[in-house]
């Protein structure tokens, strides 16, 4: 199915790339017979036709992800940087412009999650291990997911008290500049509350 929010133009520009660079900057995989890339997103496996100008997920009983994934997957594998995961969790605010882009229009709309799990841990824990979530020692209770290979997410829960409401926040690792820009970043945020949170 064809996604509005994707410029066919930046299938053209995957397609011109040599698949062999694209995969060992983005840690993904290429078939030749196909001409397509196979990319794991949020542990589901996706094909990318930059010939055919399509993002599909490649796994029986697809889940369908926000729209802004196939947006995200995209520019991943055009501007992802030979460069690991520096293990090292920063805020949108610390993103280099952020604390401009990531704001009014453009701001992370964690909310979703806080509103959708306030008062209920059990239920956020329980869907974030759904999703192969990793157990982080931060916040009320926090998880790390692993986006796509480069590219790992932490969502932060506060349960909420009669004084103050719940609160969520996500986390990024401090090389996600180094892969994507600050649009896109925000495409994945999205993406990532939307899921978590629907």
């Amino acid at each position: 199915m064809k996604n509005d929010l994707v410029d066919p133009l930046y299938f053209t520009r995957l397609a011109e790339q040599d698949p062999a660079d694209v995969c060992r900057r983005a840690g993904c995989t290429y078939d030749a017979a196909a001409g397509t890339f196979g990319l794991a997103v949020w542990g589901r496996p996706y094909a990318v036709d930059p010939r055919k100008g399509r993002i599909f997920c490649a796994g029986p009983d697809p889940e369908p992800l926000h729209p802004y994934f196939d947006l995200f997957a995209l520019h991943y594998l055009l501007s992802a940087a030979e460069v690991p995961p520096a293990g090292q969790w920063i805020s949108e605010k610390d993103i280099p412009g952020g604390t401009t882009f990531f704001r009014g229009p453009h701001a992370v709309p964690a909310h979703v999650i806080a509103s959708r799990f306030d008062g209920d841990i059990q239920e956020f824990t329980r869907r974030c291990a759904q999703y192969g979530g990793t157990k982080l020692a931060l916040a009320d209770t926090a998880f790390s997911f692993v986006i796509t290979p480069r590219v790992p997410v932490a969502v932060l829960l506060w349960q909420g008290d009669a004084e103050f409401p719940a609160e969520a926040k996500l986390l990024y690792d401090a090389t996600i500049a180094r892969h994507l820009a600050s649009d896109i970043i925000y495409a994945l945020a999205v993406g990532v509350c939307e899921h978590l949170g629907r």
